[in-house]
């Protein structure tokens, strides 16, 4: 019934691979994808474990829909315990390599223990084996992508692996396939780089074809593209500007975070956005943006291809594809760009290509270059330290420390290790806009409350992915609410999350829920892997997943002093635009959070609540 009924297990400390049956029960109850790759997850790992030891695992996991014909069905999660954070990680990416690998016949791959030299993982239907990974150790994720393609002499092979960040230790790197899909952020390439494993290759040809009720899924799956099509969002903003499109916007209700947040609106919004990619240059008369691309299944296709102006930069001894590749997405744009105070697009176009070259988160990245930023113009750091001037707006020195940070050279391995600890290495903790470790993305939570409660409270530190009211509180989707009010936000939170972790774990993409809710998920379900997967179940599948990785933070040593904000979204006030006066109201929406959820005074579920969620 959509799953693929079996896992492979990767014992890399004794190089053995080996195949077992998926638990049903747990499919069952956590669906596929983030629910249940966490719960294998936190049923076979010590939440106090040291994310970069061997006795740590690390999860690839495909959903029930993903390979299917459901639009948006290439999604998959990789899933470990954060060296960034220290909490659970739980990191999404599309692309094809998620309904490659489901093709192949697998639900699942868990990696356990740490190779004694480099190895990548080979799947090819049910064959799967380690090799030896020795020559593609040092490479860019694009070369080994490259390298593997050529030596298997499969170019319909997919890859999934890291870069030279993840084999550096930057505490935030990536892993990427298909050359610019990423599970991007609290350092699953890491702990990838930790284990020696520099790769996964997966070729699988034969499809998905265990759909419970396949006629009634066809109709179901047909009906809810109609919807994605009509919808605004859906069906003509994404395609046509992809994420980008939300820059101006967000701007223009004072909730773009500026300068490392000291400001909420930037001036150079308008050179960094989606209609700046699209129009001419004026040094040669083209655009930047080349054209929108789909992942697997996508009817969306929110995805961009841009291209350099490679007088820019030097781009000379680069491989053939950097002149035209995957171009900037709202929050990269945002932590290059206004979080630093840059407006140099080319620049932007150029960092971010580092980054998916070499796997790095850019959120991360470019909010800790934003704190470093205003360590030097506080004159805590210098030149002499940083090798550059880091002024803000320096389009030279965010160029320069893209290049420190992915190659850890100087100053750029303090910058590898994240903004809460660089900060706090410097004596200024306060200036790193982060929760539970992991920088906050592209939204100020003074100016829109609900996005900042979602921050505090998310179970894998800052995030807006893990429940997105900007999509309520900005969009007006599913209704408007007011970004400026506090009250009835944690009940909104709390349902965005719990739906957020219902779409995640069957394999879906999230941009769906601009037109899609549960109501519409349900039915694809339904005719996938059975009637009892109505709306009321798949939100309680949601808020059982939110538990259970609530539990798991819990036993790894958060409490509720971690459901925190920096000082400066709690006490300095927004300076411009309609949120001129306003900071996050957590203190009062907090308490009402724990209500809604059922959880007692400490943040730990009551009883009443594990009993009722069946944890």
């Amino acid at each position: 019934m959509a799953w693929a009924g079996k896992i492979l297990r990767v014992d890399l400390t004794a190089g053995t691979v080996k195949s077992e049956p998926l638990n049903k029960e747990w499919a069952r109850n956590y669906l596929g994808s983030r629910g249940l790759g966490s719960k294998y997850l936190v049923e076979e790992v010590d939440a106090k474990v040291d994310p970069l030891s061997a006795a740590n695992k690390i999860i690839w996991a495909t959903g029930p829909l993903t390979g299917t014909m459901a639009s948006t069905g290439g999604r998959y999660t990789v899933i470990t315990k954060s060296p960034l954070t220290g909490t659970i990680a739980c990191s999404n990416s599309g692309g094809y390599w998620g309904a490659e690998f489901k093709m192949a016949g697998w639900d699942m791959v868990i990696f356990e223990g740490k190779s004694a030299k480099p190895v990548y993982l080979y799947v090819n239907d049910d064959v799967a084996e380690l090799r030896d990974a020795s020559h593609l150790w040092g490479k860019s994720v694009w070369e080994t992508e490259e390298t593997l393609k050529k030596s298997l002499q499969d170019p319909l092979t997919r890859v999934s692996s890291i870069g030279k960040a993840g084999e550096n230790g930057v505490l935030y790197a990536a892993v990427v396939n298909d050359l610019h899909r990423a599970a991007g952020r609290s350092g699953v390439g890491t702990v990838m780089g930790s284990k020696n494993l520099k790769a996964i290759a997966v070729r699988g040809t034969k499809g998905v074809g265990n759909i419970l009720n396949p006629k009634a899924f066809m109709k179901a799956t047909a009906e809810k593209k109609k919807i994605l099509a009509e919808n605004g969002v859906t069906g003509q903003g994404l395609p046509a500007y992809g994420t980008q499109v939300l820059m101006n916007v967000i701007n223009e209700v004072g909730g773009l975070p500026t300068r490392n947040h000291r400001d909420n609106q930037f001036e150079g919004a308008k050179d960094i956005s989606a209609e700046a990619m699209a129009t001419p240059r004026a040094t040669d008369g083209k655009k930047q943006l080349v054209t929108n691309q789909a992942c697997f299944g996508c009817t969306i296709a929110c995805g961009r291809i841009s291209k350099m102006d490679q007088g820019h930069f030097t781009v000379a001894n680069k491989p053939q594809y950097w002149g035209a590749s995957g171009g900037l997405e709202y929050e990269a744009a945002w932590a290059l760009g206004a979080a630093n105070g840059v407006n140099d697009l080319e620049t932007l176009q150029y960092a971010t290509m580092l980054c998916n070259e070499e796997g790095i988160d850019p959120i991360s990245f470019g909010a800790t270059v934003g704190a470093v930023m205003e360590l030097y113009d506080m004159g805590v750091l210098t030149k002499e330290q940083i090798g550059i001037e880091a002024k803000f707006g320096s389009a030279q020195a965010l160029a320069y420390l893209v290049e420190e940070t992915i190659y850890s050279r100087g100053f750029g391995k303090e910058i590898g290790q994240g903004s809460k600890r660089l900060t706090a290495k410097y004596g200024h903790p306060e200036l790193s806009m982060s929760s539970k470790g992991q920088e906050f993305p592209a939204y100020d939570g003074r100016a829109i409350q609900g996005i900042g409660l979602a921050y505090a409270t998310s179970n894998r530190g800052g995030c807006h992915l893990r429940g997105y009211t900007i999509a309520s509180e900005v969009l007006g989707i599913p209704v408007k609410t007011d970004p400026l009010e506090h009250e009835g936000k944690p009940e909104l939170v709390k349902a965005f999350q719990d739906a957020t972790a219902a779409f995640d774990s069957s394999g879906l993409c999230i941009f769906t829920t601009f037109a899609w809710g549960l109501a519409d998920l349900a039915p694809q379900m339904q005719a996938a892997i059975g009637e009892e997967y109505t709306t009321e179940e798949l939100e309680k599948i949601g808020e059982r997943i939110w538990n259970m990785e609530r539990e798991f933070n819990n036993r790894a040593g958060f409490t509720a002093k971690d459901d925190s904000l920096p000082p400066r979204l709690l006490k300095e006030a927004c300076k411009t635009g309609p949120a001129t006066g306003k900071v996050n109201m957590l203190a009062d929406m907090m308490p009402k959070y724990y209500a809604a959820r059922g959880w007692d005074k400490e943040g730990h579920p009551t009883a009443a609540t594990r009993k009722r969620l069946s944890l």
